[in-house]
């Protein structure tokens, strides 16, 4: 009952248009004084979430992803990904996901994905012969590969609810995040076979492919840069986010020569507004798990599984579909902050690799930026075309299925997440 009491009034307080800051804080502060009568426990446990050096990754990595789409750097993107591979059969949708997978790498925003890429590759997969229910489908799946690859937003967010470790979460999310893409792209094409009206550019030569690849190199080196030097053990997380942004920022200013003082004092803007957005979440984010805590809520939930017998694969699955339904209602930060600190408790005491369940929650993030009613992606896709949207949700639902079966599949095989990050030198 006291799970229920504490989840509706969130879901009340969301649904009533109240900031996800506000409505966790409200909230936290409602439990304190009715089980402690005052709120004077929240500063210091509000103090003590911020006061960590690694939130520093956040502010670090929007920078970079503001600096490579203010000097134009990801504009080659799409160029590249099509002149590569667009002359097969599907290639101009295998193009699509390409793109949007490096892009994913850059920005970490799964909407800044859809909307930058889409805006480039839905003319295109037009003019070819693609229907505009399937363009508009890869164009927002595509996008939400920037929740599950590195460095991503939503997992930051959850490593730093969780305490689980950044570069390990950035690392296992590489091998799923690429299978994912791959199984895109392989859609795409029996996609393409299946449809005889779909055309396909001619071969490009190999001096147009060298030419292109020469003009979008410096974004394709970003992702390396970044997790090449987690992986190798060079920088931790924070400091790899710094690289990031320096390399950014002397490539604008050293390479396109089109970044000036102006243009850095907008970046900073635009990344102090995202940065303090996020860090007024975590502070309510903060109190919520404190108060949840008071009235012993996560230690109730441990004592209801372990009567069950639900097990290790039982208990995720109940989860996993539990998210899906939320993901259908409330946005993928909301979902993060709600759950995890009532359900982290009760998977220490299972066992469950919190590396491995990031990945999972990850996927299943991804499912929500694109299930109707109030999946994002759908709505950014929505607002760079004159399709009705209930073209965009019937394109992307072949992807909801296939993100399902990834999800199943990485249930069945957690190794998939955690070989990476392990080998690397991340201990559990």
């Amino acid at each position: 009952m006291t799970v229920i009491l504490v989840f509706g009034a969130i879901v009340v307080l969301l649904l009533a248009g109240i900031p996800i800051f506000a409505a966790l804080g409200l909230t936290a502060a409602g439990i304190l004084l009715l089980f402690e009568g005052s709120l004077s426990s929240a500063a210091d446990t509000v103090f003590a979430h911020l006061n960590k050096p690694i939130l520093t990754t956040i502010p670090l990595f929007v920078l970079m992803a503001q600096i490579m789409i203010r000097a134009k750097v990801i504009d080659d993107l799409f160029d590249f990904a099509h002149t590569a591979v667009g002359h097969i059969k599907g290639g101009l949708g295998v193009a699509t996901v390409l793109a949007c997978t490096i892009f994913s790498a850059i920005s970490g925003s799964s909407v800044a994905t859809a909307l930058s890429i889409g805006s480039s590759a839905l003319p295109q997969m037009k003019r070819f012969g693609y229907r505009e229910r399937d363009a508009l489908g890869v164009i927002a799946a595509g996008g939400t590969l920037g929740i599950l690859i590195p460095p991503s937003g939503p997992m930051i967010l959850y490593a730093i609810v969780s305490e689980a470790s950044i570069g390990a979460l950035f690392l296992a999310g590489i091998i799923p995040g690429v299978l994912i893409a791959l199984v895109f792209a392989i859609f795409c094409i029996i996609m393409a076979y299946r449809r005889n009206d779909v055309s396909a550019p001619e071969r490009a030569s190999f001096a147009a492919v060298a030419v292109a690849t020469r003009r979008s190199i410096w974004a394709l080196l970003a992702p390396p840069v970044v997790m090449g030097g987690i992986y190798l053990g060079i920088f931790t997380a924070s400091e790899a986010a710094a690289a990031g942004a320096l390399y950014a920022l002397l490539v604008a200013v050293l390479v396109y020569q089109n970044f000036g003082l102006r243009d850095l004092y907008d970046c900073a803007y635009q990344t102090m507004r995202t940065s303090m957005m996020v860090f007024m979440i975590i502070a309510g984010a903060a109190m919520f798990g404190h108060a949840i805590t008071i009235i012993r809520l996560p230690v109730g939930i441990t004592e209801a599984v372990a009567a069950m017998g639900l097990g290790t694969t039982g208990f995720i699955i109940a989860v996993m579909a539990l998210i899906f339904v939320l993901g259908m209602f409330l946005e993928s930060i909301a979902i993060i902050l709600i759950t995890t600190p009532i359900l982290l408790p009760t998977m220490v005491h299972l066992g469950i690799d919190p590396i491995w369940y990031g990945v999972l929650l990850m996927i299943n993030l991804e499912v929500a930026m694109i299930t109707p009613p109030v999946g994002m992606n759908l709505f950014v896709i929505k607002g760079i075309t004159d399709a009705p949207l209930s073209e965009v949700v019937r394109g992307a639902a072949p992807y909801v299925v296939l993100m399902l079966l990834g999800l199943a599949l990485l249930i069945a095989f957690p190794s998939l997440a955690t070989w990476l990050p392990y080998t690397a030198g991340f201990g559990r």
